[in-house]
């Protein structure tokens, strides 16, 4: 491998690397208090001063857009490994339905067991689905994802439209009967879970806490994924076509990225402005919140999502603390493995049957997890594959999805009496 393609799989990488430390930006309330406070802050957490402003410009930055780039290098990644099996003589369906099929055993395990909050369950789906789609032409891609989007932001106007109409009458002092009955039907439909079951659940032991993830992971596999299959299939789409474009692997120019992520941040940030105001005067009801959340991950976040990878990109095309470089894209090497190795450490310091600090920080306080986290992804990721070819999860997923085990301790290249060690991959 030329020393420029390893400095483009390094890029690669080292933007999972940042997709996957960034996501905990925000899964980070959902773990450490009542889940709906990653909406609503007035639901629990604090909803004043330090709080609310950090709810804010969490909103702002960071909710889906991290997500949004953990998924775009998930399509990324699709493209990189089917191409690769493809030019290998391999068969690029045997070799994609059976990491799509490992990933959603792996994905059950996590939100069943250890956290309902998961992705894995959707990306495999996801990546099922979008297997169809990897030869495409890159323009169809693109074009393909902006219509899931539209076709997402057009069914949630229609949504909340029908949602507010039937508040409406059925809040009117002389609505009917059947207007009542209607708007009654819906308040059960968006009903949250309680507070105090929550607290309950997850300050209890583990048997405690699985019995309160049930209804909220039935939630998530039911409800919330089918939602956001048209918006996660887009960004898989287009994190295809901009590996094909070499977005992701640094072949644009400085000048490019710099422009990208300055109108980005500077455009799409203010724009959440209105969003927040409309929320803030519904006091977050579901309805209102089914509509603008359409909006910023439809409208604002994929140009804010390619900011930050932007971001990451110039901050390796510098070439300034290298040390930070090697260890964020060892981060990236071993993101399914930081990925899961997260939720199980902060479900450790939360709930129950670890520290027991769930519910007990506030909004702001919770945030003072993420820096450790942060510096045991850091710390750990670079030391471990100096040593082993793969992070341990990435190691068992490609050797489930190829039948047998791959090669895991690393064996220095050109060593007398050794074979050559196999070529570093940006993904298993």
């Amino acid at each position: 491998m030329t020393q420029s393609a390893s400095a483009r799989i390094d890029t690669l990488d080292a933007i999972r690397g940042a997709a996957v430390m960034g996501i905990l930006i925000m899964n980070i309330v959902d773990m450490a208090m009542p889940g709906y406070a990653y909406y609503n802050p007035y639901y629990y957490g604090g909803s004043e001063g330090a709080n609310f402003l950090t709810w804010a410009i969490s909103y702002a930055l960071f909710d889906g857009k991290m997500r949004g780039l953990f998924t775009m290098m998930f399509g990324a990644s699709m493209a990189l490994i089917l191409q690769r099996a493809f030019e290998s003589g391999e068969s690029p369906a045997r070799v994609h339905y059976s990491r799509m099929f490992w990933l959603l055993v792996f994905g059950m395990i996590h939100v069943w067991l250890i956290w309902y909050g998961d992705i894995l369950v959707l990306y495999s789906v996801a990546g099922m689905i979008a297997y169809f789609a990897w030869r495409w032409r890159t323009k169809t891609l693109v074009w393909v994802g902006v219509a899931l989007l539209v076709l997402k932001l057009v069914a949630a106007i229609f949504t909340y439209d029908a949602m507010e109409q039937i508040r409406q009458e059925g809040r009117s002092p002389d609505a009917t009967v059947e207007a009542r009955e209607q708007w009654e039907q819906l308040q059960a439909q968006i009903e949250l879970p309680s507070v105090e079951s929550q607290l309950a659940g997850y300050r209890g032991s583990y048997a405690d806490a699985l019995e309160a993830r049930i209804p909220l992971t039935m939630y998530i596999l039911t409800a919330a994924h089918p939602l956001a299959m048209p918006d996660t299939l887009a960004l898989i789409f287009f994190g295809m076509a901009l590996f094909r474009l070499g977005f992701f692997s640094g072949e644009w120019s400085p000048r490019t990225y710099r422009r990208i992520a300055v109108w980005g941040f500077v455009i799409c940030v203010p724009l959440h402005i209105p969003l927040i105001l409309m929320n803030d005067a519904d006091r977050f009801s579901p309805i209102t919140l089914h509509l603008t959340e359409a909006i910023h991950l439809t409208l604002l976040r994929p140009w804010l999502t390619l900011a930050h990878a932007s971001v990451v990109v110039l901050f390796m095309q510098s070439h300034h603390a290298r040390w930070l470089a090697e260890r964020l894209t060892a981060a990236g090497r071993a993101a399914f493995t930081n990925y899961l190795g997260t939720s199980i450490v902060c479900t450790l310091i939360f709930n129950g049957y670890g520290l027991g600090l769930y519910g007990h920080l506030e909004r702001w306080q919770s945030y003072l997890i993420v820096l450790p986290v942060w510096a045991l992804i850091l710390l750990w990721s670079k030391p471990w594959l100096e040593k082993f070819e793969y992070g341990p999860l990435e190691w068992l997923w490609r050797s489930l999805s190829r039948g047998k085990p791959q090669p895991f301790v690393k064996v220095l290249k050109n060593s007398p009496g050794t074979p050559d060690a196999p070529a570093r991959s940006s993904h298993p």
